[in-house]
C-alpha cells in the first residue's frame, strides 16, 4: 500500500512519523493528501520510506505515544502554544520516546536550547551576536532599561512564543520627558504612549514563572525595514530561503501608518544575493551555534530555520544580525528543502 494514501496510522507499518497537531476528526481520517506536508509525504514514498501522519493532541496523547513507540523516526511540528495550551505534556511525551530508541526532530532539548530568545544571549559574541541583556525581573527593567533606551530604541522579547506575541519595541517619545512609545509585534497592534510603571505592568506576565521568568532585551535594528531573511536548515546545510518585508515593529511616520508587511518569497539554496550568508553558516556559524549553546550533533533538527536582520555593514558586506531561531513548528518550508529532508532522514534511518 502506498503509504501516501494511506488511511490510518495503523494501516502501514511506517519507519518515520510526521507529528502535528489536530483534533479528533483529523487523526482518525489520517490522511497525508490533506495535510500541509502532503509534498513532503509524496516525497517519502518516492523514495521508499513509509510515512505516517500522527496527528496529536493532549486529549488522545497516549494513544499518539503508542503509535510513535512503534516507528523510527518522528519529525514534530508544534507551536510553543497550540490551541491555547502549552506544549508541555507532548514534550513529557517526546522525551520518554525518544529515551526508549526513536529518532525525535526537533528533541524538546533542541527546542531549549535554539528555541527560546535565550539564543540571542548564548550568540552574543559570536560574529551574528548583538548587543543583548537578560532582564530577570521588572526592578531590573525599572532600573537598567531607562539608561539603555538613552542610547536608541529596544526591543523586549519574551522567553519563548511564536507570531510576535511578547515582543514589544521600545523607544523614548521624548528625551526630556519619561514617557515611551511602545508597540507589540503581535498583528494588530498599534503603537501607545506610556510611562515606564505602565510598561512594565504591561510586561508583568513574563515574568512569571510559567512563562519563563525572563525577557531578553535586544538592540532595536534601524535596517529591520529592508526585511529579514530566513535561512531553512537541514541539520547543518542550508536547504532554502525566505526574503519577507516583516514590518510589524517599524515606525510609522507622523501622521501615517507603519510600512505593511509583505509576503515571504521563498527561494531554493541557490539565492544568489545570500550566497555568503550560506557559506557562513554551512561552514562556521551553525557549528559555533551549536557549540556555544551546549546541543550535541546528533540533537540538531532534521529541519530549522534562523532568522537574520541587517545590521551595519562592515569590511565584508552586509553584516547579518540574528532575530531569532525557529525549531518548535517549522512551516512552511521551501519546496527546496524536500529533497534534503527526504535524504537526511535516510541518514539518521541508516545511522
Amino acid at each position: 500500500m502506498n503509504p501516501s494514501t494511506s488511511s490510518s496510522p495503523s494501516s502501514v507499518a511506517a519507519q518515520v512519523a510526521l507529528l502535528y497537531p489536530g483534533d479528533r476528526a483529523m487523526r482518525d481520517r489520517s490522511q497525508p493528501a490533506e495535510s500541509r506536508f502532503a509534498a513532503l509525504f509524496d516525497a517519502f514514498a518516492g523514495a521508499g520510506i513509509r510515512a505516517a501522519p500522527a496527528v496529536y493532541h493532549d486529549d488522545f496523547a497516549d494513544e499518539v505515544e503508542s503509535q510513535l513507540r512503534g516507528v523510527q523516526l518522528v519529525m514534530v511540528w508544534c507551536n510553543p502554544i497550540e490551541g491555547g495550551r502549552r506544549r508541555d505534556r507532548l514534550d513529557a511525551m517526546l522525551r520518554r520516546v525518544a529515551a526508549s530508541g526513536v529518532i525525535v526532530s526537533a528533541h524538546p532539548d533542541a527546542i531549549l536550547a535554539l528555541g527560546t530568545k535565550d539564543v540571542l544571549l548564548a550568540a552574543r559574541g559570536l560574529p551574528f551576536g548583538s548587543d543583548v541583556h537578560r532582564i530577570d525581573s521588572l526592578a531590573q527593567l525599572q532600573s537598567e532599561l531607562p539608561a539603555r533606551l538613552r542610547e536608541g530604541a529596544r526591543v523586549l522579547k519574551q522567553y519563548r512564543g511564536q507570531s510576535g506575541n511578547g515582543v514589544w519595541r521600545v523607544e523614548l517619545a521624548d528625551a526630556a520627558q519619561p514617557r515611551l512609545r511602545v508597540r507589540h509585534a503581535q498583528r494588530g497592534s498599534e503603537e501607545e504612549i506610556m510611562d515606564m510603571a505602565a510598561l512594565a505592568l504591561r510586561l508583568a506576565p513574563y515574568f512569571d514563572s510559567e512563562n519563563g521568568g525572563h525577557m531578553v532585551d535586544q538592540a532595536w535594528q534601524p535596517r529591520l525595514v529592508e526585511g529579514m531573511v530566513r535561512a531553512y536548515l537541514v541539520g547543518r546545510r542550508v536547504a532554502g530561503f525566505g526574503v519577507q518585508a516583516v514590518n510589524a515593529l517599524y515606525p510609522g511616520k507622523p501622521g501615517e501608518a507603519p510600512p505593511a508587511t509583505g509576503p515571504r518569497l521563498y527561494h531554493d539554496a541557490g539565492l544568489p544575493q545570500y550566497q555568503r550568508l550560506k557559506t557562513l553558516l554551512e561552514t562556521e556559524w551553525v557549528e559555533s551555534l551549536r557549540e556555544r549553546v551546549g546541543l550535541p550533533p546528533d540533537r540538531l533538527p532534521l529541519l530549522w530555520d534562523c532568522d537574520f536582520l541587517l545590521g551595519e555593514p562592515d569590511a565584508s558586506g552586509d553584516r547579518y544580525v540574528l532575530c531569532e531561531v525557529n525549531v518548535s513548528s517549522v512551516s512552511p518550508f521551501p519546496p527546496s528543502a524536500i529533497l534534503g529532508i527526504v535524504e537526511a532522514v535516510r541518514g539518521r534511518l541508516r545511522a
